[in-house]
């Protein structure tokens, strides 16, 4: 499979193909390279919540704006909860989280909209950044996906919320973002109990036994929620998967890798007023 995000910026990774199909999209993630931030966070941190120098962190949203060409103004950001909810945003939300997390949408761990100028952000340090859009629609959405919110179905009810619109499974396409690769990411019995409740395939089984360690197994988060959003009707051949980690590349901030104290990505989507 094709990688669908191609570096434009040494801060930035874009989806070409979506980007190409809908030019005034702007989608993508962030590296943690070409920021201010110093020490654990070093350089491009755009969490509020992870004991940065928040002047450090307003620097670093500020550049990213200019490099997306997408002012922070015109951001939604969230209090992630490891949760399942989602919201709908629209142009009277913009700015909300963008620049103090004490605004950021409460217990909010997606969101979606068919507005122009609205850029909806999610941040991350190996947990999944789901991405969702419709062209037929002009519907785009996002959502963060970790083992949680995964076994929770964020996905599942993201493709329910819009079919409950009219937008068909079939007219949706997703993408599946830099995260923790199943070989970096190991969980007990206690998580794959959760996991395979999605998981009626022996096709494709997103985890297995790591070797040696009882009751411990290597778990593919990219694989299941795959499959999850199959299940609520996406098309396999409308869904794409990275082939980034964020555990194996440095070019990214990893919660295990760097044992929590660590810095956050940001993925992105929006579309421009023009």
């Amino acid at each position: 499979m094709k990688e669908p995000f191609v570096s434009v910026h040494n801060s930035v990774y874009v989806i070409k193909e979506w980007q190409d199909l809908a030019p005034n999209l702007v989608v993508g993630f962030t590296t943690k390279e070409g920021g201010l931030s110093q020490g654990a966070f070093k350089s491009l941190n755009v969490g509020f919540h992870v004991h940065d120098c928040l002047e450090d962190v307003y620097g670093n949203r500020q550049l990213l704006g200019e490099v997306l060409e997408f002012p922070t103004s015109n951001w939604v950001g969230a209090v992630q909860t490891h949760d399942h909810r989602i919201v709908e945003v629209g142009k009277k939300d913009k700015g909300k989280g963008a620049l103090d997390y004490d605004t950021s949408f409460e217990a909010t761990d997606g969101f979606f909209t068919d507005e122009k100028g609205i850029l909806l952000t999610l941040c991350y340090a190996d947990c999944v950044p789901l991405y969702f859009f419709s062209n037929k629609s002009k519907r785009i959405g996002t959502a963060h996906a970790g083992w949680k919110g995964t076994v929770l179905g964020i996905g599942f009810e993201m493709v329910k919320k819009w079919q409950e619109d009219g937008i068909q499974p079939e007219d949706i396409e997703v993408v599946i973002g830099p995260s923790i690769c199943k070989e970096c990411y190991v969980v007990d019995d206690h998580v794959i109990e959760r996991v395979r409740q999605w998981v009626d395939s022996e096709k494709e089984i997103p985890y297995a036994s790591a070797d040696g360690r009882k009751g411990q197994y290597h778990l593919s988060l990219q694989l299941l929620n795959k499959l999850i959003v199959m299940k609520a009707g996406i098309p396999q051949e409308n869904i794409k998967i990275t082939h980034y980690c964020t555990s194996c590349h440095n070019e990214f901030f990893s919660h295990r890798r760097d044992l929590g104290k660590t810095g956050r990505m940001m993925g992105f989507i929006g579309w421009k007023e023009k």
